[in-house]
């Protein structure tokens, strides 16, 4: 037994050192003194996606799905570095399970920061992806590699079908954010199936023996795929609201509205707003708008279409850049004028700024102040 346990140490201790040779193999020389490490690309993404983990962490915001999504890209970069880079050759059945993980934990981030709040329930059948992945690697490896390719095409395509035709009316995102989550999430989505076809590319690069050209898309394409994963999604998290205490539609039965209902809405639309100055609110949603008028998301979504020709984002943002236009007007600056108009953020300003009234609201305020003064 005694024999037994030096044997294993020694076997333990030959791997160590096999991975120590290799780490050693990513010294480059430095004309400054000692040789420098250079990290593997994989890596260095595992690690961005570990500090944006942790500053999200840190910033006392609440455990959410995009957690678990930073997660998984930083643990499938260690993976990725550990196997391919540094040959530890024991880790390499965990890798398709882990990367399997990666679109289901996407596609619920996705559902829960722009439809409807987390339940376990309705999305506790997407656990059952790297479940399969797992058995198809004990029982049919020869089809895992294809059936994590499709994994990523399938919920990559299924963002891009969800957000088709949609502008500005997403439950749960901020209203002063206008299309921009759209195009964040459409993004990400391209960024799974590009994910995919690096492992197309993988596979058809080991079928004709090229075993530098797999890891140059290992290093390359599939570490960018998961980098843009990580860093668009906790950008699309910035611009979602937490609507623990909104869930789904308000409980009022959608119907077919006449044209004097949907005005009739739009005028309740337009008193709660004027009144009550909604659109003050930075994290004003589609959601919180029908609670308060207690219709459905539809049919307030839909009434706004008819009436006004804009989406829901762009409707509120119009009354918004109104009263920015009167602050400027007083003499305010264009950077309190941002936070004290309902936007968050300087760009999404500028954008329904210069849309509404064809300017840069600096030059529009000069502009007021040369009629001013000539008046």
């Amino acid at each position: 037994m005694r024999f037994s346990l030096i044997a294993r140490l020694r076997a333990s201790t030959n791997r160590f050192q096999v991975v120590t040779n290799r780490f050693q193999d990513y010294r480059t020389p430095s004309s400054f003194g000692p040789a420098m490490i250079a990290l593997p690309i994989p890596l260095i993404v595992s690690l961005i996606a570990l500090y944006l983990l942790l500053r999200e962490a840190s910033g006392g915001a609440k455990p959410s799905f995009y957690w678990a999504l930073l997660a998984s890209c930083a643990l499938q970069g260690l993976l990725i570095s550990l196997v391919h880079h540094y040959e530890v050759a024991g880790l390499q059945r965990f890798l398709p399970i882990t990367a399997s993980a990666i679109p289901p934990i996407a596609w619920i981030a996705f559902q829960t920061s722009l439809f409807r709040p987390l339940h376990l329930r309705q999305y506790g059948l997407h656990s059952l992806v790297p479940a399969f992945a797992a058995f198809c690697g004990a029982y049919a490896p020869a089809v895992l590699d294809p059936i994590i390719s499709c994994i990523f095409l399938i919920y990559g395509a299924a963002i891009l079908t969800v957000l088709m035709g949609r502008a500005g009316d997403l439950p749960l995102a901020r209203l002063a954010s206008g299309r921009v989550p759209v195009r964040v999430w459409q993004a990400l989505a391209l960024a799974l199936v590009a994910s995919a076809i690096s492992d197309i590319l993988i596979a058809v690069a080991m079928a004709n023996g090229r075993d530098g050209l797999r890891d140059l898309i290992v290093s390359w394409f599939s570490s960018l795929s998961l980098l843009a994963i990580a860093v668009l999604s906790l950008t699309g998290h910035e611009m979602a609201v937490d609507e623990v205490d909104l869930v789904g539609d308000p409980r009022v039965p959608e119907k077919n509205e006449s044209e004097a209902e949907g005005k009739a809405l739009m005028a309740r639309l337009d008193r709660i707003l004027d009144e009550d100055q909604l659109y003050l609110d930075a994290d004003l949603t589609l959601t919180r708008l029908a609670r308060r008028l207690g219709v459905p998301l539809k049919q307030l979504s839909a009434a706004i279409n008819r009436q006004s020709g804009d989406n829901v984002s762009r409707y509120v943002n119009a009354y918004r850049i109104r009263h920015a236009c009167a602050l400027l007007a007083q003499g305010r600056s264009v950077t309190e004028t941002i936070f004290d108009s309902g936007f968050n953020t300087k760009s999404n300003f500028n954008r329904e700024f210069r849309r509404i009234t064809g300017m840069a609201p600096s030059a529009w305020q000069d502009q007021r102040k040369e009629e001013t003064a000539i008046a």
